[in-house]
């Protein structure tokens, strides 16, 4: 799986419809925790692919009911099988949850950290009671 920190988007004043994101992400020297590629096995989702790999990704509830965890598939087919938060649209325009979400294809990429959009705004919960904030 190729991966895309929003941020790095953002600061970068791309956006998330440019067709080519990952080939801007290729060219921009962006650090290996804002841009690169992890194995997922087949028995671990987005999430813990990416925590068994070192990297600390978004997440609060890791059931499929709240939006912190939330991916935007640009590319490839990723499993949702429980999800209580995102509505069709949301899934029509390609978010995902990375908290249960299995690739169902060879290649995926995804832009993590996504939550702070704006259309996700009113489904995110606050950090779990075990993860500590990013500013603690």
């Amino acid at each position: 799986m190729e991966f895309l920190d929003y941020e790095a988007i953002a600061d970068r004043g791309w956006d998330l419809e440019d067709a080519d994101l990952f080939a801007k992400a290729a060219d921009a020297d962006l650090a290996p925790a804002d841009h690169g590629r992890l194995l997922v096995e087949p028995d671990e989702s987005l999430l813990e692919a990416a925590e068994n790999r070192g990297f600390s990704w978004p997440f609060s509830c890791r059931g499929g009911a709240c939006a912190n965890c939330a991916v935007y598939l640009v590319e490839g087919e990723l499993s949702q099988p429980a999800n209580h938060i995102l509505s069709e649209e949301h899934a029509e325009r390609g978010f995902r949850l990375s908290c249960n979400g299995y690739p169902l294809s060879e290649e995926l990429k995804v832009v993590f950290n996504v939550k702070h959009l704006p259309e996700l705004d009113e489904l995110r919960l606050p950090p779990g009671p075990f993860r500590r904030a990013a500013s603690e």
